[in-house]
């Protein structure tokens, strides 16, 4: 691990000697001077996914260069931030990080390929979203109580599904599960996309992961929703109960996402990026657009994301410990 990271170091040492060269004289008016990529870690469909989608989409537009989005599940997200830490540090290349793959999984993962922070520059937080318990419409239990009741009385016909190992769904319902000694197996995926389909499918009784990803089948009663992980109400579904108003006071485990670009990557390349991709953020059609998915914008600066990012790795990290979750 100390050999990758030393390694790393010199290959941005060399990157950086050799940068006045690769990007010419480029400034904040000339950037970007090609197609960017925006790497997603986990499939087309689920709430990172649309984040990512929607702002490309406005960056299209204002940079008049493509914007493409780079699905690259595995690992918890690991895989797809790894990839970009790896990039060269010009500006090109950035990633959607999210609680897992940038706070939680510091402590859950035995063996990290990077740093949240000391491989990555944090540009600006895009969202903050609760996660959402659901259950195939046959399941019958229509609240948090009469589910954690439902699997206790029979728990060998009920699992759960997650976006994968060291997920903010994964971790969320470890803690919840310690809580209220539910004995739910869990079936890890590798993203929403596969996991939804299971539910819609009946293969899969329970699942839990972002509410934009499962809001359009709980309206079209495709799903039941049983909670969502947030602290409050969300704006976006004001009608949903927290887990903590139904029977489990001070439960919080709400998923961020954020985009990040390689450690090393010029400050002003990083405050043009934060500063484009906050406008974009807040334009008032993106804004509502993830309000009704159940997303709240944030849009912040990189220092206040930087710092929010530290805080989140200690508080995750906490849960972690409380849950007793590992992943190798």
């Amino acid at each position: 691990m100390q050999a990758q990271r030393w390694m790393r170091a010199a290959a941005r040492m060399a990157w950086l000697a050799l940068l006045p060269l690769a990007v010419g004289a480029q400034t904040p008016e000339t950037f970007p001077n090609k197609p960017v990529r925006i790497v997603v870690p986990f499939p087309p469909g689920g709430a990172t996914d649309i984040t990512a989608r929607v702002v490309a989409d406005k960056l299209a537009v204002k940079w008049g260069q493509s914007v493409v989005i780079d699905n690259k599940p595995g690992a918890g997200g690991n895989l797809g931030s790894d990839l970009v830490a790896k990039s060269a540090p010009d500006g090109h290349t950035l990633v959607l990080g999210v609680t897992g793959s940038h706070s939680i999984n510091t402590t859950l993962y035995k063996k990290m390929p990077y740093h949240p922070l000391s491989d990555f520059e944090p540009l600006t937080q895009a969202t903050i979203y609760p996660n959402a318990i659901v259950v195939h419409p046959q399941v019958p239990a229509n609240n948090l109580q009469e589910l954690v009741a439902l699997v206790k009385k029979e728990p060998a016909r009920y699992a759960y599904g997650s976006d994968g190992n060291g997920t903010a769904s994964h971790l969320g319902m470890e803690i919840l599960k310690a809580r209220s000694g539910m004995p739910l197996t869990h079936v890890p995926y590798k993203g929403s996309s596969p996991m939804i389909n299971d539910l819609l499918g009946g293969s899969l009784p329970v699942g839990i992961t972002g509410l934009p990803a499962v809001q359009p089948h709980i309206k079209a009663g495709k799903l039941k929703l049983i909670a969502i992980t947030t602290a409050q109400r969300v704006p976006g579904a004001p009608e949903a109960r927290t887990v903590a108003e139904q029977g489990f006071p001070g439960y919080s485990a709400a998923p961020w996402a954020g985009f990040f670009a390689p450690k090393g990557t010029p400050k002003p390349v990083v405050d043009k990026l934060a500063n484009d991709l906050a406008e974009a953020l807040r334009q008032p059609d993106v804004t509502q657009r993830m309000l009704d998915l159940g997303s709240t914008i944030v849009a912040n600066r990189p220092d206040q994301f930087r710092a929010f990012v530290a805080q989140q790795i200690e508080s995750w990290g906490e849960g972690v410990r409380i849950s007793g979750a590992t992943v190798d």
